[in-house]
């Protein structure tokens, strides 16, 4: 059954986001890939199996900009999910792309233009 997986705060300033939820939840913050991405150290509290992030904000739809939590969601197969998505009335946001050593992922639309990530974790990645 997927599940939530990932969640990502989107942040016009970074560092003063960070510092709001150091003091208001204790959480810490580890730098992971570019510059203005960080890892959220907060695994037992955000659940089992769900990793967090903290990232400069960006648009995955041209022209606007993505608030709120980003949800990824763990499928068996990304590729599957994506066709589901779309026969389903979703929309693509972004195709199939690989993130070295963490997995494939894809970005949606549902038909209410909520954003959704979807997830293949697979170490091997490349």
């Amino acid at each position: 059954m997927p599940r939530l997986a990932h969640f990502a705060i989107n942040a016009d300033d970074v560092d003063v986001t960070r510092r709001f939820y150091a003091t208001t939840f204790g959480w810490q913050f580890a730098p992971w890939g570019p510059p203005g991405f960080y890892r959220v150290e907060a695994d037992a509290a955000a659940g089992p199996g769900v990793t967090a992030a903290l990232q400069q904000r960006r648009d995955l739809v041209p022209g606007h900009p993505t608030t709120g939590f980003e949800c990824t969601v763990a499928v068996d197969d990304v590729d599957r999910t994506l066709k589901a998505a779309v026969t389903a009335g979703g929309r693509v946001l972004m195709d199939r792309t690989t993130i070295a050593g963490v997995g494939h992922l894809i970005w949606l639309a549902d038909p209410s233009g909520n954003v959704v990530g979807a997830m293949t974790y697979d170490n091997s990645a490349e």
